[in-house]
């Protein structure tokens, strides 16, 4: 088998173009054209129907996919830890992770580790859940921090912090002075709600479907500082783990009040690919993280 043949197939049929793969490979498109015409006069067998611009495998073109799939990931992997024993205490380590886990969470144990390592450079990138699995999946980052879990046979997902969901309020709001929330508090109140799908999002609509709530919703937001800035002025209270309303709490801006029912939880999942080498850097990355996690939750108790 000519392994550059089967790269341009792999990435012809991985971007469904044959302009692309060229673009990608830095050839010609005839070259695209050419490697896999003689991919499958080798194989004596269609792989690729072509219908205008528009490329389709066939049965046997999805097979022979996955293959080259799984041979040109392990590439990657094989350059990473070679790379790994050349360069030491360098590298470079790129993190994608969800909007809360991103801006909140994550520099409490990313600074200390770029301190340590100033040598290891660390690339950090704010994406939506799904797309955070989506490019750990593909390998095109090391490591990554989502809101949920989610179901992909290429990756490990496992939970790294649980933090404690609470509603916000203005300070002068009517439910400033409860100590705790229960539902029937919620009971026509307007509320400022983060992006349909999201963790926050959900949790909320399953406790007033639970508690059979009736509320309305003015604002939807896919942004913490706006949904924050939005109860500060009145529109509504909010749902959002304290942390991430811990500024604004500390400095009075406004109000938490734990729910009374325990298990109002946001739970954060750490992600990365099954066949993922883990170089040292990387290595002792997810050791920092999962010593910070032990002590945040050290701090709930």
């Amino acid at each position: 088998m000519n392994l550059n043949q089967l790269k341009i197939f792999y990435m012809a049929a991985k971007r469904e173009s044959f302009i692309a793969a060229a673009r990608e490979l830095n050839v010609t498109q005839p070259a695209v054209t050419k490697g896999i015409q003689r991919l499958q006069e080798h194989y004596e067998l269609k792989l690729v129907n072509r219908f205008g611009k528009k490329m389709v495998l066939t049965d046997a073109g999805e097979v022979l996919f996955k293959i080259a799939e799984k041979i040109f990931e392990m590439e990657m992997q094989a350059e990473e830890s070679i790379r790994d024993f050349q360069v030491k205490k360098r590298g470079h380590i790129r993190i994608l992770a969800g909007e809360s886990f991103g801006a909140y969470y994550l520099p409490d144990f990313i600074l200390p580790f770029c301190k340590k390592n100033p040598r290891v450079r660390v690339s950090c990138n704010i994406l939506p859940t799904e797309q955070v699995a989506e490019n750990t999946a593909n390998l095109k980052n090391d490591l990554g921090f989502i809101s949920f879990p989610v179901e992909n046979e290429k990756l490990t997902v496992r939970e790294i912090i649980t933090d404690r969901l609470v509603i916000i309020v203005s300070p002068d709001h009517p439910l400033a002075s409860k100590k705790r929330i229960i539902p029937r508090d919620l009971e026509g109140q307007s509320i400022i709600s983060h992006e349909k799908g999201s963790a926050t999002a959900k949790a909320l609509l399953h406790y007033i479907r639970k508690n059979n709530l009736s509320v309305c919703f003015p604002l939807e937001f896919s942004s913490n500082r706006a949904v924050k800035l939005a109860v500060q002025q009145g529109i509504g209270i909010a749902l959002i783990s304290r942390k991430i309303a811990g500024y604004e709490i500390s400095t009075g801006r406004l109000r938490a009040i734990p729910f009374a029912d325990s298990s109002m939880l946001h739970r954060y999942y750490m992600v990365c690919h099954k066949d993922k080498y883990f170089s040292e850097m990387l290595q002792s990355l997810i050791d920092a993280a999962d010593q910070w996690a032990v002590e945040y939750a050290g701090s709930l108790m």
